[in-house]
This record gives C-alpha cells, structure tokens and sequence, in this order.
C-alpha cells in the first residue's frame, strides 16, 4: 500500500517507546504493554550494531538503559555501535527501569516487526544513527524495513532528525513512507522534507502553530508532534487539526481519541 497524505492508514495517537515510561523503553515487552492498553501504533529508535543488525535502542551509548558497564567492563565502549549483535544481544536492558523486567533483552528490528505484523499494529521507525553513520544506517534500516514488511498492508512510516539518513532510506527503499523529525523549525525545514519525498513532518509539540499547520497542510505534509504528555498540550494540537501525536501517557489518553 502507497501511504500518502491523501491515503493516511496511521491512527492519531502513537505510543512513545513501545508504553512510554510504563516499561523499559524500546523493548518487547514495553510493546506488550501498550498492547494491553489498547494502542495500535508505536514509536521506536532503531540503531545498527556493528555487525549491521537493526535493533532498539534510543541512546549513542549503552549507559543509561542496559547493564553494559556491568556486564562489559569498564574498559569497554559505551557506544552501542561499536559491539556485535552477539555481544548486544546477551546485556539486560529491564533492570534499569525496575527489577520486574530484569533480564528483558534489547529486541532486533526483526523481533518487533513479527510482533507488530502478528497483531496488526502499525509502527513509527525512528532512524537513531550511531553518529557518524547516518547514510548507511538510514540504507540499512530502510532496507530491512521493506523487507520485513514487504507483504504487509500497512508499511512502518520512517523518521529521523538526520537529513542524511532519510536520503539513504530513499536510497534504499524509496517506496516507504518518510517523515523529518524536528527540534527547532530551521531554515529551510519545509523545503528539506519536500526535497527528501516526505509524507509528514514530526514537530517537538510545542512548535507547532496554526500557521505553519497551513504551511506544511499546504505543502502536501501531515503534521505529527512529539511527545505530548499533557492534556492541555493535546487538546491545543487537536485544535490546530495536527495528524498525530506521540505520547508517554499511554495510561492517561486513550488511543481511540
């Protein structure tokens, strides 16, 4: 299926990270979690290993999410990019969130697409590069994504903050929908998202104002928003008539709204 912003397949509300911060973040079983809440979209990073292996993880480094430091040695890298799946794969990325989820592994882009494909979930592939890695891991991801979902209904819509990495998922897999994620609204941000084939801008919430709405509406864009978590913030982005939002709060709002 062709996504366009005519043909838009995605529901409004997206949960951030798999549950927010009801779970560790970017793992399966915060996957599981939002499930059980009722949402039907997610949001994830997906970096490389060094091996090339897509998988979860938001962060350059190991530190703040996984017992690398432990389970490594405090002469290892703290970059993530920088070991093998084999070595990834083994670190306990639960543990850090609460003792419920010790042992809960960094999860591969495979294992979350058969979850998400098995259940009919839809899915936001932030492309989080190592940095220093943007074109190749943006061809990467983007290439395992049309793989992994080549007979689905429903393609993962692909984001990145990294212009370079959305001109190497357009390399790789032209034909997945593409979003530009944005913290600031620099120079030239509608004309990079045009120029790259997006189909949707993704705003830190609070940029977002009736006039570029317009701008971006006008341009042929959705308009997405990250992560909104208040329902002061919600209400007004619902005001604008903005397409999706991105929330922590999967117990809060409720994803049919």
């Amino acid at each position: 299926m062709e996504v366009t912003t005519a043909h838009w397949p995605y529901p409004r509300w997206i949960a951030h990270r798999g549950a927010g911060k009801l779970a560790p973040e970017n793992t399966l079983a915060a996957f599981r979690l939002g499930a059980q809440h009722g949402w039907r979209m997610f949001e994830c990073d997906v970096k490389l290993s060094a091996d090339d292996v897509p998988f979860l993880l938001h962060d350059d480094t190991l530190s703040r999410t996984t017992n690398a430091r432990q389970q490594l040695g405090d002469g290892a890298s703290p970059v993530a990019g920088d070991h093998p799946w084999s070595v990834l794969s083994q670190l306990d990325a639960g543990s850090w969130h609460s003792r419920g989820y010790a042992g809960e592994p960094l999860p591969t882009l495979a294992s979350v697409a058969c979850f998400c494909l098995a259940n009919g979930h839809r899915l936001n592939l932030e492309i989080k590069p190592t940095t220093g890695t943007e074109r190749h891991t943006g061809e990467v991801v983007a290439d395992h994504a049309a793989r992994l979902w080549r007979d689905a209904v429903v393609p993962p819509l692909l984001t990145s903050f990294q212009v370079e990495a959305l001109r190497g998922a357009v390399a790789a897999a032209p034909q997945l929908p593409r979003g530009l994620l944005l913290d600031t609204l620099w120079a030239g941000w509608l004309d990079a998202a045009r120029a790259l084939g997006c189909v949707a801008v993704v705003c830190n919430h609070a940029l977002w104002d009736a006039a570029n709405v317009a701008q971006a509406r006008t341009a042929g864009l959705r308009t997405l928003s990250y992560t909104v978590n208040d329902e002061w913030a919600a209400q007004r982005l619902l005001d604008l008539g903005t397409d999706g939002l991105i929330t922590d709060r999967v117990d809060r709002f409720s994803p049919a709204g």
